[in-house]
């Protein structure tokens, strides 16, 4: 089996995709962060020092998934046409489960998009509380569903 980011002499090189039909693209990731309550305190109450903590991840996230291609070397730098980023609060735990959606028409992928996205809003999470815990730990980073493409569609 040929590696697909290899060229014949096994040199790194990015897929061309520009015999790839467009198709209507969507990915949603998601990941989990835990706590101690004190953090998730400071969180849900508004009180962390460095601001909003949920608003500035959700910019973050958002951020993260139009950088994807300038962070992972084979990435196609794409024309998204939407990101979406939701935060669901889980006292039980306690912590917060982030979800990114990211589409577009075109003609690869937007998974990496996606992951990148709730990655870089947990990460963003992480660095406005850990003045008051360092020990959280962000978790369970996954492809929740995709559609498109030649692969075809995929739900967990």
């Amino acid at each position: 089996m040929k590696l697909t980011h290899l060229d014949e002499n096994d040199r790194p090189k990015m897929v061309d995709v520009s015999t790839k039909n467009e198709t209507k693209r969507i990915a949603v990731a998601s990941g989990l962060i835990t706590m101690s309550q004190d953090a998730y305190d400071a969180i849900i109450d508004n009180t962390a020092k460095k601001g909003p903590v949920l608003q500035t991840a959700v910019i973050a996230a958002i951020m993260g998934t139009k950088k994807t291609s300038e962070l992972i070397p084979m990435c196609h730098p794409l024309l998204l046409t939407g990101i979406n980023c939701d935060i669901e609060e889980k006292p039980e735990l306690p912590g917060f489960k982030l979800m990114v959606s990211a589409k577009l028409n075109g003609q690869t992928g937007v998974e990496m998009e996606a992951l990148t996205g709730v990655s870089i809003g947990l990460l963003t999470i992480y660095d406005m509380v850990k003045a008051i815990d360092k020990s959280m730990v962000i978790s369970n980073v996954q492809l929740e569903s995709k559609s498109g493409g030649k692969s075809g569609d995929f739900t967990r």
